[in-house]
């Protein structure tokens, strides 16, 4: 169907169109979901499927829905610098939704939740194009829209401390990631949200925090390997990293109960990986 189509459809507050099966126009919307054009992807498809999915269109097929939001995290995983990466990115965004109102209304086992966090969390370290802001393509941003959904996730109630452990290993291995990018459209911020995520359902205790910061303080205290090599390629994420945790865990109103000691652990880090600039 034609652009215009869709327009009409957000012009009369997206209610769900009668004229076509709810299977043909899902069909449809997922593949926008891939387009380049960000008015067609980020305008027109995310917006409708984020909407049904909290208006509860999908309720009865949320399971399924999910499931091709999670088909789409690996078409054309491994690639960087085309198209791809806008279906991958927009996908995790609808699959991030799916889980949101499963969160809300418990639309399927546990057992799906859990499969869906292995593929996000598979996907957001397998992901090798990590474009943020792309010239006449939009919004790519994997790894923001990979930590939005990494925190949906860790507000699931059928996620215990095993598995919100995991999630935070995901978390330290994507700002540990060694590559040739430095995070600088809020990225760290994400991740450092979707670590609070974790810290708030208050399973995870300190003793597990405090080794898992000094994990990330080792790589953003490390000395270059060679000369020649920007240093910041190899600190750069985690120190970003560490101030974004430090400012949400200072400033946020809704405290984790092991906020006041793992303070400590964070501004020690911060004297550690910042004495140039505290001597």
């Amino acid at each position: 169907m034609s652009e215009a189509y869709w327009r009409e459809v957000h012009s009369t507050g997206l209610a769900v169109p009668t004229d076509r099966p709810l299977g043909d126009l899902t069909i449809e919307l997922t593949r926008m979901l891939g387009d380049p054009d960000p008015d067609v992807r980020s305008g027109l498809a995310v917006p409708a499927l984020s909407t049904w999915i909290q208006r509860g269109v999908y309720d009865d097929l949320l399971a399924g829905l999910g499931d091709g939001m999670a088909a789409g995290l690996v078409v054309g995983l491994g690639d960087s610098g085309n198209n791809g990466v806008f279906r991958r990115a927009s996908s995790v965004e609808a699959l991030a939704q799916c889980i949101a109102r499963d969160n809300a209304r418990s639309l399927v086992r546990a057992e799906k939740v859990l499969e869906w966090g292995d593929r996000i969390a598979t996907w957001l370290l397998r992901e090798r194009d990590l474009r943020a802001f792309v010239p006449e393509r939009g919004w790519a941003h994997a790894v923001a829209r990979g930590a939005d959904a990494l925190g949906t996730l860790a507000a699931s109630e059928h996620l215990g401390k095993p598995e919100l452990t995991v999630i935070l290993d995901v978390v330290a291995d994507r700002v540990l990631a060694r590559g040739d990018t430095i995070y600088t459209h809020g990225e760290p911020d994400r991740l450092a949200a979707a670590t609070m995520s974790v810290l708030r359902r208050n399973l995870v205790p300190l003793n597990i925090m405090e080794p898992w910061i000094n994990r990330i303080v080792t790589v953003a205290t490390a000395t270059p390997e060679t000369p020649d090599r920007d240093p910041f390629l190899l600190t750069g994420n985690a120190e970003s990293f560490l101030r974004a945790l430090y400012i949400q865990l200072a400033l946020s109103n809704d405290i984790p109960q092991i906020r006041g000691d793992l303070l400590l652990v964070v501004v020690a880090a911060l004297k550690k990986s910042n004495q140039t600039y505290l001597t």
